[in-house]
């Protein structure tokens, strides 16, 4: 396997049987795929026989967490005073930073899906430093201002908003980490067991299940939901349920399912011919349906270039949220609402399939040293036809980088790696490395911020590229050079991930602790 992305590679990808799909075209454009071994009988099912081939991604299989431990201390050292900096100038403003204008966290109200990471990060600092600066600020800040997002009917992101406050200073104080308060416990349950009650009433069904719609209406489902449906995990961990209509119960470990089911079908593509741009792994952002009847019509795209590429921010959501499903179903026994889903064994099956899909797609599909470009069929990526067998370039002319899909895909790399570890599968290093690879490049120079006049921690992330909502530079062609709040949040996450790698104390994950 040459996982140097050297090599020129030709495409076979098995549906039913096998088949050779197209593969003038695939000769014609490397950049579309890995080969597939031949679906061999057996008790594993075939994505867990095969190996990737890499034609893109420079993957370091050296690295290991340890070589990390320095980049890790400085990132923590610098995200510090950021936070410090950035509190300071928000203070008495409305609205959550979402990104930085020339290096300045400014607040916009819509939404406010961001302000979560906002006081996720003053936790995550706590965490690291011991710091009770952080902790005190944090505390406050969520007593004060992220009542309403429990509460907020209107949004698909809740865990993005509540896990990252609720659930980690719950995780806190379960761990033993800051001292035991009863009120403040029991105030974590209570806001984790409603924001998921409310997030499952945001529904949509359809003949084979349902989803959490987006806040496009009942007909949009976001590849993004993959990685919020945790809050309802979290919801069945506490024993909580919803309830809608003639008092019906919900279930809510099952609705999280359903969801996910959704969105390895139709959000993800897994070379089947679905349509004529189907390839392993590529994601659409958004999922199209007919609500009159629940018929799937189409794939779209809010944030990315077209709903037949992969904006590669919505890629790693799916890595990612996948990714921790598998750690969830592997924590839990054969429970009776798995059962009415087909069974553990079979909601691993199809969340793995997508995993890997997913992953696979991004490190065929990235530069050389795993930072993405904002999407994969961004028109400008012609200018440099060589970008795959290149280091990452933030300051070139055409198309920018993504870093906060680094920065959360690195994680799901990992967390796949981890998984199929434990299940002895072949491969499960190069994801692994994959992720290590993609964390060593972000937390260093050009990516990383030691400038004290920059707000922002992780530079040269995207937030909206058809809306023009990017700063662009003076003298520049495209936006670079700034941050995003989720995109400085999962740092600090990843940073925190592979904190507890290396001390081997514990292993983090979204369920850790949430129980006492």
């Amino acid at each position: 396997m040459d996982v140097s992305g050297q090599s020129s590679v030709k495409s076979s990808i098995l549906a039913k049987d096998f088949f050779i799909h197209n593969l003038t075209h695939i000769s014609k454009n490397p950049a579309f795929f890995a080969i597939f071994s031949r679906r061999v009988t057996g008790k594993l099912p075939f994505y867990l026989q095969t190996t990737l081939v890499n034609i893109s991604m420079k993957i370091n299989l050296e690295l290991k967490p340890e070589d990390l431990t320095e980049k890790i201390n400085k990132l923590w050292s610098y995200s510090g005073e950021k936070i410090k900096s950035m509190t300071a100038h928000l203070q008495n403003t409305s609205g959550s930073p979402v990104v930085t204008v020339n290096g300045v966290y400014e607040a916009r109200s819509w939404t406010d899906w961001t302000q979560g990471f906002q006081y996720g990060s003053e936790l995550l600092q706590f965490n690291a430093t011991d710091d009770s600066f952080y902790l005190d600020l944090a505390i406050r800040n969520i007593k004060d201002k992220m009542t309403s997002h429990i509460s907020h009917f209107g949004v698909h992101d809740h865990a993005f908003n509540n896990l990252s406050t609720y659930g980690n200073l719950l995780r806190l104080l379960n761990e033993g980490k800051i001292s035991q308060d009863s009120w403040l416990k029991e105030f974590c349950i209570l806001a984790l067991k409603l924001s998921a009650s409310v997030q499952a009433q945001r529904w949509t069904s359809i003949a084979d299940g349902g989803f959490i719609y987006s806040f496009n209406g009942p007909h949009s489902l976001f590849v993004d939901t993959i990685r919020t449906i945790r809050i309802l995990n979290v919801g069945h961990l506490l024993r909580h349920r919803s309830s809608g209509e003639n008092d019906i119960k919900i279930n809510l470990l099952k609705r999280a399912y359903q969801h996910a089911l959704a969105t390895a079908k139709y959000s993800i593509y897994y070379g089947e011919d679905r349509d004529s741009y189907d390839i392993w792994g590529r994601t659409a952002h958004e999922a199209i349906f007919n609500t009159n009847d629940g018929n799937f019509r189409s794939p779209s795209t809010q944030q990315g270039y077209s709903g037949f590429s992969t904006w590669t921010r919505g890629l790693s959501w799916a890595m990612l949220g996948f990714a921790e499903q598998l750690e969830f179903l592997q924590s839990q026994e054969n429970l009776p609402e798995l059962d009415e889903l087909g069974g553990k064994a079979h909601l691993e099956e199809i969340f793995l399939k997508a995993a890997r899909a997913t992953c696979d797609f991004y490190i065929n599909h990235t530069a050389k040293d795993g930072i993405p470009y904002w999407d994969t069929g961004a028109p400008g990526l012609v200018h440099f036809p060589d970008w795959q067998k290149e280091n990452s370039n933030p300051f070139n002319d055409f198309e920018p980088i993504d870093s906060s899909a680094a920065a959360i895909g690195a994680q799901g790399m990992l967390r796949l790696g981890n998984y199929l570890k434990k299940k002895k599968v072949k491969g499960a290093d190069t994801y692994w490395s994959a992720g290590l690879t993609v964390a060593n490049t972000l937390f260093a120079d050009p990516y990383l911020s030691a400038d004290t006049d920059h707000q922002g921690l992780i530079l040269h992330s995207i937030y909206h590229r058809p809306n023009g909502w990017d700063y662009i530079p003076e003298n520049s062609k495209i936006p670079y050079g700034e941050a995003s709040m989720w995109g400085d949040y999962h740092a600090r996450e990843l940073a925190h991930y592979l904190n507890e790698v290396i001390k081997g104390e514990s292993y983090y994950t979204f369920f850790k602790d949430i129980t006492a």
